[in-house]
């Protein structure tokens, strides 16, 4: 003969003490992820965007000798965004726009000064403290949506010239 092992409390007290004790270990879980400060950010006044001033900012597409069809609208919304927006920028110098084919060997030097592994889209930014790179993979998302992407790339231009790295 077998013994069934029996626990107190039927199946739904248990199911409801279960899901009570779910309930209760997410909730504090996401109070406790909520108390932490960020030690990392300065007050306002404080932040060096008020202090550095932007000599130039180099908007470049970097991409292979063989391009696939996103490849090469990456680097037609940028060239598009730039053009549109920063015709003054672009006259002054203190905007560039390029593409680089990484592949062609002239091109060696300033593809391992940014460090490009892939066809991609860059800021370099020339400030007082001195030269910042950046790839932007957020722009590989909007690619379905050119104004989307647009919008996004000239928001991020706009933040870097007035010396926001955030």
């Amino acid at each position: 003969m077998v013994k069934i092992l029996r626990c107190h409390g039927s199946i739904t007290e248990r199911k409801w003490f279960f899901t009570f004790l779910v309930l209760i270990i997410t909730s504090s879980a996401l109070i406790l992820s909520g108390c932490t400060a960020n030690t990392d950010t300065k007050p306002a006044s404080d932040t060096e965007a008020d202090e550095l001033t932007i000599q130039k900012i180099e908007v470049i597409h970097f991409h292979g000798t063989n391009q696939c069809t996103s490849c090469i609208l990456l680097g037609e919304y940028a060239e598009e965004t730039v053009n549109t927006y920063y015709s003054k920028e672009l006259e002054s110098g203190k905007v560039t726009f390029d593409h680089v084919n990484y592949d062609l060997p002239e091109n060696n030097e300033l593809a391992v000064k940014y460090g490009v592994t892939g066809s991609s889209l860059w800021l370099g930014v020339y400030a007082d403290d001195g030269f910042n790179k950046e790839e932007n993979i957020n722009v590989w998302y909007k690619l379905n949506d050119k104004q989307d992407y647009m919008s996004y790339l000239k928001e991020l231009i706009e933040k870097r010239l007035s010396g926001d790295f955030s």
